[in-house]
C-alpha cells in the first residue's frame, strides 16, 4: 500500500497532537496525585489536639508536609495578636532560625501578609524584590526570592453545612520554590485547601488548649486551698472531694471518695445533715460543726447548682476552719473586760483618795498625809496614762498605720531607772534593780517608746513573779547596737508557749496563773516598738519555776529618713 507525500505530515501533526493530550493528562494527574497527598496529610493530622506539645508535633508534621507538596524551602504560620495588632509567628517554622522566630514581629497594616490578612485573598508573588506590596525588611530578613500567602480563615456552618461564619485568624506562608522554580495557581490551589484544615486544627486546639490549662488550673487551686470543697449530686453521689476535705474527714491519700455515696465517704454526721437539708430545703445551708471531740469547730456552707432547666443538679459545700476565729473572739471578750477592770482599778483609787480629801473639811489629814495621797493620784494617773497609751499604739497598728516616732538622744540607765521606780511603787515582794551603768552609751530614740518597752517588760516580770524576787534590767554594748535584758525569778514561759507570747491577746493559762490578769497586748506591743526603732525583742531564757529573761535590742542610730521626728 502506498501513501501520498500528505500522509507522514498529517501522522506527524497527529502525534504532536497526541503528546500534548498525553502531557496535558500526565499534569493532570501529578495534580491529582499532589491533591491526594495533600488530603492524606490532612488525614494524618488528629482532629483533636489538647496539649501545647501535640499541637506543635501536629504543626511540625503539617508544615513539612506543606513543604515537600509545593516543593517551598520556608513555611511559616502567622497568627493574629488582638493585644497588640501584629502578627506573631507560631512555632514551629521551616527555613526559619529559632532564635529569628522567637523575636520575629510581622505588622498587619504593611507587607503581603498584612494584606492577605486584611483582605482574605491569597497572593502569589515570583519576584519579591520587586513586588511593591512586599514588606523589603522583612523579605531581606527571610532572604525571601518568591512566595504564597494563603488567609487562615476559620469556617462555621449550619447544619446543613452551609457557611454562616467566616473569621481569618493569621497567614500561613511559604517561600522559595526550590530549585529556582515560580510558585503556580496549583501550589495556590493546595496550599489553600490545607491552610483551611490548618486553621481548624490551630483554633481548636487553642480552645481545648485554654479550656485544658483552666481546669488544671482549677484543679490546683482546688487542691491547694486549705477549706474543704465537696460536691454532691441529686443521685447522692459524691462529684468532687478536694485533698483538705479528703483529710478532713479521715481518709487517706489515695482513697477514692469521688463516685461512691455520701454515706460511704462523709463520716461525719451533721455534716451529711448539712446536705440532706440543702437537697430537701432547695436553699443554701449554713452551720458550725465539731471536730476532733470539739477540739476544732468548722463552718461548712453550701450553694446549690442548677441547670439551664432551672432542675437542682448538685449541692457544693464550703467547709472551712474557723477554731482561730472563735478563740480570737473571746480573747476579745476577755481583753475588753480586763482592760475595763484595768481602767476602774486606778480609775477607783483616784476617785477614793480625791473624796476623801474634799471630805476633809475639818484638817483630820496632816500634810504629809495629804501628800501621800497626792503621790498615790499620781502613780495612779500615771498608771492610767500608761493603759491608754498602749491601747492607742495598738489602735494604729492595728489600722496599719505608722508608729509617730519622735527621735532624742535617750540616757537608757535614766529610763531604767524611773521604771523600776515607778513598779516599786506597786510591789513590796519584789527588788528591783537598775544594773544599766549611769555612763552607759547614749542612743538615739524615742524616749516615751522606749519607756513603754521597759515599763511593759518590767510590769509583766514583776506580774509573773507572784512569789516576789529579784526583777534586774541590765544593759550591754554591742557596738552599732544596745542590748538590755530584763531579768526574773519568777513562773517562766512553758515551752509551748513561747512562739505565741508576742501575738496579740496571747495569755499563758494554767492553774499557777489564774489570778493574774492582763490585757495580752503587752509584749505584742513591745515588739512593734522596738522593730519601729529598727531592733528587736525575743525571750531569751526562760525556765518553769526558775525565772525568764526578755531581750531588747536596739541600734544606737536611727537612720537619716527619720530626722525630720527628731526634736
Amino acid at each position: 500500500m502506498s501513501h501520498t507525500p500528505e500522509e507522514p505530515e498529517q501522522l506527524r501533526r497527529e502525534l504532536e497532537r497526541y503528546r500534548l493530550v498525553v502531557s496535558d493528562l500526565q499534569g493532570r494527574i501529578r495534580s491529582l496525585e499532589e491533591e491526594i497527598r495533600a488530603r492524606a496529610t490532612i488525614a494524618e493530622v488528629p482532629a483533636v489536639v489538647v496539649t501545647r506539645p501535640e499541637l506543635r508535633q501536629t504543626l511540625a508534621r503539617l508544615i513539612n508536609n506543606v513543604a515537600m507538596i509545593v516543593q517551598a524551602e520556608k513555611v511559616l504560620v502567622l497568627l493574629y495578636q488582638a493585644d497588640t495588632g501584629d502578627f506573631a509567628p507560631l512555632p514551629p517554622a521551616l527555613g526559619v532560625p529559632e532564635d529569628l522566630l522567637t523575636s520575629l514581629s510581622v505588622p498587619v497594616d504593611t507587607g503581603i501578609a498584612g494584606m492577605v490578612f486584611r483582605t482574605g485573598e491569597a497572593a502569589v508573588y515570583n519576584d519579591a524584590l520587586n513586588d511593591a506590596r512586599a514588606d523589603q525588611e522583612f523579605i531581606a530578613l527571610l532572604r525571601v526570592r518568591n512566595g504564597i500567602a494563603v488567609p487562615l480563615t476559620i469556617k462555621r456552618r449550619d447544619e446543613e453545612e452551609q457557611i454562616v461564619e467566616e473569621r481569618i485568624i493569621g497567614v500561613l506562608e511559604v517561600f522559595n520554590k526550590r530549585w529556582d522554580e515560580q510558585f503556580s495557581d496549583d501550589d495556590l490551589r493546595l496550599l489553600q485547601h490545607m491552610a483551611d484544615q490548618a486553621a481548624a486544627i490551630i483554633s481548636s486546639a487553642q480552645l481545648y488548649i485554654q479550656l485544658q490549662e483552666e481546669r488544671d488550673q482549677l484543679e490546683e487551686t482546688l487542691e491547694s486551698i486549705r477549706a474543704g470543697l465537696i460536691v454532691v449530686g441529686t443521685d447522692g453521689t459524691v462529684r468532687l472531694m478536694n485533698p483538705a476535705a479528703c483529710q478532713l474527714l479521715g481518709h487517706r491519700e489515695g482513697d477514692v471518695c469521688v463516685g461512691k455515696a455520701m454515706p460511704q465517704v462523709v463520716s461525719h454526721q451533721e455534716l451529711r445533715q448539712v446536705f440532706e437539708e440543702a437537697f430537701r430545703e432547695r436553699q443554701a445551708v449554713t452551720r458550725e460543726l465539731a471536730f476532733e471531740d470539739g477540739k476544732r469547730m468548722y463552718r461548712a456552707e453550701t450553694s446549690l447548682m442548677f441547670d439551664e432547666g432551672g432542675q437542682l443538679q448538685n449541692v457544693v459545700a464550703i467547709v472551712y476552719d474557723i477554731t482561730e476565729i472563735r478563740q480570737l473572739e473571746r480573747m476579745k471578750t476577755a481583753f475588753v473586760s480586763t482592760v475595763s477592770h484595768e481602767l476602774r482599778t486606778p480609775l477607783t483609787s483616784i476617785k477614793g483618795f480625791i473624796s476623801t480629801l474634799l471630805d476633809d473639811t475639818d484638817g483630820m489629814y496632816d500634810d504629809e498625809t495629804r501628800r501621800e495621797f497626792y503621790e498615790i493620784i499620781d502613780q495612779e494617773c500615771d498608771r492610767l496614762t500608761r493603759l491608754i497609751n498602749d491601747l492607742l499604739n495598738v489602735s494604729r497598728i492595728e489600722s496599719g498605720r505608722a508608729l509617730e516616732m519622735y527621735i532624742t538622744h535617750v540616757s537608757l540607765h535614766e529610763i531604767a531607772d524611773a521604771v523600776c521606780q515607778a513598779q516599786q511603787a506597786y510591789t513590796e515582794r519584789h527588788r528591783l534593780v537598775n544594773a544599766v551603768p549611769a555612763d552607759f552609751a547614749i542612743i538615739e530614740a524615742d524616749a516615751d517608746k522606749v519607756t513603754q518597752i521597759l515599763d511593759n517588760l518590767v510590769g509583766n516580770a514583776v506580774k509573773y513573779s507572784p512569789e516576789g524576787g529579784e526583777v534586774r534590767v541590765s544593759a550591754t554594748d554591742e557596738g552599732e547596737h544596745v542590748r538590755v535584758d530584763i531579768t526574773d525569778q519568777g513562773l517562766g514561759v512553758p515551752e509551748e508557749h513561747r512562739e505565741k507570747i508576742f501575738e496579740r491577746f496571747q495569755m499563758v493559762e494554767d492553774e499557777s496563773r489564774k489570778a493574774i490578769k492582763g490585757t495580752g497586748i503587752g509584749l505584742y506591743l513591745v515588739r512593734h516598738l522596738a522593730r519601729a526603732h529598727g531592733g528587736d525583742v525575743w525571750l531569751d531564757w526562760s525556765e518553769a519555776g526558775k525565772g525568764s529573761r526578755f531581750s531588747v535590742r536596739l541600734p544606737k542610730k536611727q537612720p537619716a529618713q527619720r530626722e525630720e521626728h527628731s526634736v
